[in-house]
């Protein structure tokens, strides 16, 4: 009778331990589940703000210059925020001496990576820059077809831009 006791003991003791692995199991593949579906809704999100944002980000008119470094300015966090202030005493003398206007237009977008407060974007532009430089009669005007790449943030409820850059090989449209 006490060997039946001891095995009893047994089977319930490895029944036990099976049962609490298996709630563990269970515990760490929820939090996945809720890792990666806050991941697909941060990815979501931020796509649609670096839509939204590119732009004003990536436009400018010699006019305008300095409001709309400024514009895209606003939508920038970290080192990227300093660039963008170091930029308008670089590009803001040249965009003016060559009545520069440059209109960016999302093609389209895509999510590179995705976490819950880090989204990188990769970003299809459309770019039409016009120059009126003093002395000619007829403005040059260049279409190129870029791509950027924007990682965003999480900041309260907003996302914004922490890194930009884009990518070399831009080819000219037709």
């Amino acid at each position: 009778m006490r060997s039946r006791s001891r095995a009893f003991v047994v089977v319930v003791s490895v029944l036990t331990a099976l049962a609490l692995a298996l709630a563990g199991v269970v515990l760490v593949l929820h939090a996945n589940v809720r890792w990666l579906r806050q991941g697909t809704e941060a990815a979501k999100e931020a796509m649609e703000a670096a839509r939204s944002v590119a732009p004003d980000m990536l436009s400018y008119n010699h006019a305008t210059v300095e409001q709309d470094l400024a514009r895209g300015r606003d939508h920038t966090t970290g080192e990227l925020t300093g660039h963008y202030s170091r930029l308008l005493q670089v590009l803001v003398p040249t965009v003016k001496q060559e009545h520069t206007v440059r209109e960016a237009e999302i093609v389209n977008a895509a999510v590179e990576s995705a976490t819950p407060d880090r989204v990188e974007v990769l970003l299809f532009v459309d770019t039409t820059t016009t120059k009126t430089v003093p002395g000619e009669d007829e403005p040059q005007r260049q279409v190129t077809q870029d791509r950027a790449r924007f990682v965003m943030v999480k900041s309260g409820a907003r996302w914004l831009v922490a890194e930009m850059s884009t990518l070399i090989g831009s080819v000219p449209a037709h």
